[in-house]
């Protein structure tokens, strides 16, 4: 059950919403047609976590579009994901926006105080893939997790990695986030006692086929424990890392 739903549900039983304004409340249509998107409305509601942009492919004036909607609808803090320094001006000029060039990554509202069990760490292989973990670090930080950065900690210096054996000890998930061969998910797998999702990247010289390697040697990792998700998807890392980290027990 999504956070959204139960405080609703709770708001009844305390006598703070009456059933026809909770009724209302879910009743809301589930989405809105605005020709070119049709923009989940339910989202929060269903999953905890409301829709997100996804700035590529995008013009500025449909993501000013989306952004005009969800707010008219309620909807206080939103996610743009790989959105161009270019378009986020255009954005910015309509709807006050926060901008982070290296996670191209931009949003409304601030992100909330952490609530999340526990910390996640991002850690990098090494420095290039830092944009990819970015986008996951503030993934996770804008959906509430406290997040620590462990970057450039990559298997060619293991020593940089083991001089954070407190933190990786420490951590509630880590997001392993390497190119080249992608080892750095198995060795932090082989180090935790936390669930460990594996970002392979496109960092790479020639036979790592655009970071097709280091998604190939993720998916064979010998560690337990070891999930992986597409190739530079610090999103999609983050998501799930926030999700793992806000579970909660269900009766």
């Amino acid at each position: 059950m999504s956070h959204d739903t139960r405080k609703i549900l709770e708001a009844v039983k305390d006598g703070s919403l009456t059933v026809d304004d909770a009724i209302l409340k879910l009743k809301t249509e589930p989405f809105e047609d605005i020709g070119f998107a049709k923009v989940d409305l339910h989202r929060q509601l269903r999953q905890g976590m409301a829709e997100v942009i996804y700035g590529a492919g995008k013009t500025p004036e449909q993501i000013i579009g989306i952004i005009d909607t969800m707010k008219k609808n309620g909807q206080e803090r939103i996610l743009i994901t790989r959105l161009s320094r270019e378009s986020a001006e255009l954005v910015n000029a309509a709807h006050k926006i926060t901008y982070k060039e290296d996670a191209k990554i931009g949003y409304v509202g601030e992100p909330p105080a952490p609530d999340g069990l526990g910390t996640i760490v991002v850690a990098t292989g090494g420095t290039s893939d830092i944009p990819v973990a970015e986008e996951a670090a503030l993934t996770t930080e804008f959906y509430g997790n406290k997040v620590t950065r462990l970057f450039d900690v990559g298997v060619a210096g293991l020593h940089r990695l083991l001089s954070h054996n407190e933190e990786i000890m420490n951590a509630s998930v880590i997001i392993a986030i390497a190119g080249m061969e992608g080892a750095l998910a198995s060795v932090v797998g082989g180090l935790a006692d936390c669930p460990v999702i594996a970002v392979p990247t496109s960092v790479g010289y020639g036979a790592s086929f655009n970071g097709l390697s280091a998604l190939l040697s993720m998916l064979n990792s010998c560690a337990s424990g070891v999930s992986v998700v597409n190739i530079d998807n610090g999103f999609g890392a983050g998501y799930l890392a926030s999700m793992i980290n806000h579970m909660e027990a269900k009766s």
